[in-house]
């Protein structure tokens, strides 16, 4: 199964919103990768910014797949990779 980008900003604006409480359409996501830092993302909710590392946004990626798809899977399934953009790869 292969996660678009949009999807994985739908997993993180989703995850956040329910920890902070707040609708998912209050929360914006800019996805990044750098060679120092890896995979991350750029949240802001009401003019705050803040950044995830990779390992979060696994975590939130991991939630959708059980919320929106019932799926059940653990970190090591979930692999990002950077093509013309970010994707998640998760194996069966």
């Amino acid at each position: 199964m292969q996660l678009t980008m949009d999807e994985i900003i739908n997993a993180v604006c989703l995850n956040i919103a329910e920890r902070r409480q707040i609708r998912p359409t209050e929360v914006t996501v800019e996805l990044l990768w750098d060679e120092e830092h890896g995979y991350s993302a750029e949240i802001t909710v009401q003019g705050r910014s803040w950044y995830i590392t990779e390992g979060a946004l696994i975590e939130a990626i991991m939630r959708y797949l059980d919320q929106e798809y019932r799926l059940r899977v653990f970190p090591e399934q979930i692999r990002l990779d950077l093509t013309d953009e970010i994707i998640a790869h998760v194996a069966d």
